[in-house]
């Protein structure tokens, strides 16, 4: 039943894109097309499962055993800057249009606050390993899910006549406050 919990909540009770609203960076940037928005999804769940299974070891038996937990923070940018790197290498080699759609948004990643976020949260939780790893993908997949649907808004918003005014930005500012509006509705599951 707690998995069930750490599910519903990080997917879409606690968002990170709409609810705690960390990730806004490529959440804007990258959501113009369904196709970018969703290899984009792929990259921060691969980091950020990556990330809280390789934090959470060395928060125990690194961090903690030499009671060096106040290097927390550097330690974890670390490991996410050294896995994005990895995912960059990946994508560049297997994906080039998709490496070239992502642009300058693919690196910083290693500077997306949900990724750090996610690790320090899962710290603080107490999470075991397993958890933290069900809580990363959870919150990756929630991130995926808004980022994914904020695109395909966005690609059906470009067919409509929107006053000049609110073209382009505004228009996409309006409806992610819609839409983290609509999360908000979520709030009463946990």
């Amino acid at each position: 039943m707690e998995i069930f919990i750490i599910l519903v909540s990080s997917i879409l009770v606690n968002n990170f894109v709409l609810s705690r609203f960390l990730g806004i960076c490529p959440f804007l940037g990258v959501s113009r097309q369904v196709e970018t928005a969703t290899g984009m999804g792929m990259a921060v769940t691969f980091v950020m499962a990556m990330a809280a299974f390789m934090t959470k070891l060395i928060q125990t038996h690194i961090l903690e055993r030499f009671e060096i937990e106040y290097m927390q923070t550097i330690a974890f940018i670390l490991v996410i800057a050294a896995l994005v790197q990895l995912v960059e290498m990946i994508v560049q080699k297997t994906s080039p249009t998709l490496y070239q759609s992502l642009g300058v948004y693919l690196p910083l990643i290693t500077t997306n606050c949900a990724v750090l976020g996610l690790t320090i949260l899962n710290i603080n939780a107490d999470y075991n390993l397993l958890y933290s790893v069900i809580n990363a993908i959870a919150a990756a997949v929630g991130f995926s899910l808004a980022i994914v649907l904020f695109a395909a808004i966005r690609e059906r918003i470009e067919l409509f006549n929107v006053p000049e005014v609110f073209k382009g930005f505004p228009i996409a500012l309006i409806t992610a406050s819609l839409m983290s509006l609509a999360f908000l509705g979520f709030a009463g599951l946990v």
